[in-house]
């Protein structure tokens, strides 16, 4: 069994962008070398823009590489929360931000001939419990009716049609969500980027960052400063002490994914006949699918400990008692692969960008990194260029987590998880 992720041990293998000369001046220096900032530096040298990113480790190592390889629609809370907090108007809007992102992705693979396996699979939201489902039907009323967005109601039977399994009570299915190898989008994002002019530095992290009287900043990296009229963070769970004011409004989640021995097209297809995405309704919940080569990937929140080489064993087996409840199909089969990492949540559990003392960032995406990264990297280099309007999260604020003298520990989770791992017994 491989303790490394999936998507990045199956994509093609990457050049080595370390140890290169770093200039002394740039236009754009971004931080981080996910998908977020792999976008904010295409976008932003595609305007013409001279740009270098710096990423501590190779592109992709974080959470950009390390999560379910999914991109759904829909909003990281629920629409009648939405509604709640910001109005119908904006809720809408913010709805249709997380649509849009979906496109973008889409977008920048056709763009840029990006073989990444995308496609519209679709979604089954799965129901782990009859009330569920019972919430589900006023979900697909208020979509259609407040969002403009059609889905599909599936009953318990007919659900059998879609995934083979008794567990679940029914599904909500959007057909537009998409699925895609983000090993291979991380790798083809970033040669994007340099076709497009950007430089990428990897192995050299960021250590220091210094607001100059007259604009700009200094950005100290391991391997020299170099002077920027813009910096960009694109950190998100991974943010280190570096930048301490993002520290203070990130809680970072562990999550934890296995991928199976491959199966044969004949034994995935009976497992899910038409390649959905699922994703189940519990507040601790899974999410699986079907890989290029005929593997289930099965992933969740398996603990609530960071990510290291004993706890992801440990998750790993929790992870496939789980797989075999769902899928008793599948007891005896062999794991593959077993990995963890880290998502970043903002406390009100809504993706955040803008400026902060002339500083750009985006992070915060709670679980739904690979569109909004995208998106946001797009919108953060249109906010760059004088366009404020272009980002959709505007007005939002970025709320501290509520602990007194957190500085992005959090040694609350355990609490946490075992409070939602009780509501969903309950539930």
């Amino acid at each position: 069994m491989k303790q490394i992720p999936y998507w990045l041990d199956t994509a093609p293998a990457l050049p080595d962008r370390s140890g290169k000369d770093m200039p002394d001046e740039a236009d754009v220096v971004v931080i981080g070398g996910g998908i977020t900032g792999l976008s904010t530096a295409y976008h932003a040298a595609r305007k013409g823009a001279r740009v270098i990113l710096v990423e501590k480790d190779k592109v992709g190592s974080g959470a950009s590489g390390r999560n379910g390889s999914m991109c759904t629609q829909g909003i990281t809370i629920s629409t009648a929360e939405a509604r709640k907090r910001y109005g119908q108007q904006r809720a809408r809007e913010l709805y249709d931000a997380f649509r849009d992102a979906v496109d973008a992705v889409e977008e920048i693979t056709r763009t840029e001939e990006i073989d990444c396996d995308f496609h519209r699979a679709g979604r089954l939201a799965v129901a782990a419990k009859p009330r569920h489902f019972e919430a589900m039907r006023s979900k697909q009323r208020d979509l259609a009716e407040n969002f403009g967005h059609e889905t599909q109601l599936l009953t318990r039977g007919e659900l059998k049609s879609e995934l083979s399994s008794d567990f679940y009570h029914g599904a909500l299915l959007d057909p537009d969500s998409a699925a895609l190898h983000v090993g291979k989008y991380v790798h083809g994002l970033a040669e994007a980027a340099e076709r497009a002019g950007a430089e990428i530095h990897e192995r050299n992290a960021a250590t220091g960052l210094t607001r100059l009287p007259g604009g700009g900043f200094v950005v100290e990296t391991l391997h020299g400063s170099i002077r920027a009229k813009q910096v960009m963070a694109a950190t998100d769970a991974y943010t280190d002490r570096s930048l301490p004011w993002f520290r203070k409004r990130l809680i970072n989640v562990g999550s934890f994914i296995i991928v199976t021995e491959p199966l044969g097209e004949e034994r995935a297809k009976a497992l899910i006949p038409n390649g959905r995405l699922v994703v189940d309704s519990k507040n601790i919940g899974h999410y699986i699918r079907l890989t290029p080569d005929n593997r289930l990937a099965f992933g969740g929140r398996a603990a609530f400990t960071p990510s290291n080489p004993a706890s992801d064993v440990k998750s790993g087996d929790i992870l496939k008692r789980d797989m075999t409840a769902s899928f008793p199909q599948l007891a005896g089969v062999r794991i593959d692969y077993l990995w963890g990492g880290r998502v970043g949540f903002s406390w009100d559990r809504i993706p955040h960008a803008g400026e902060v003392n002339g500083l750009y960032y985006a992070m915060g995406y709670c679980g739904h990194g690979v569109q909004m990264a995208t998106y946001m990297g797009r919108a953060v280099a249109e906010m760059m260029d004088g366009r404020p309007e272009a980002n959709p999260l505007r007005g939002l604020g970025f709320p501290k987590v509520p602990v007194p003298f957190y500085n992005g520990t959090a040694w609350f989770l355990p609490f946490g998880g075992a409070y939602y791992q009780a509501k969903d017994k309950l539930r």
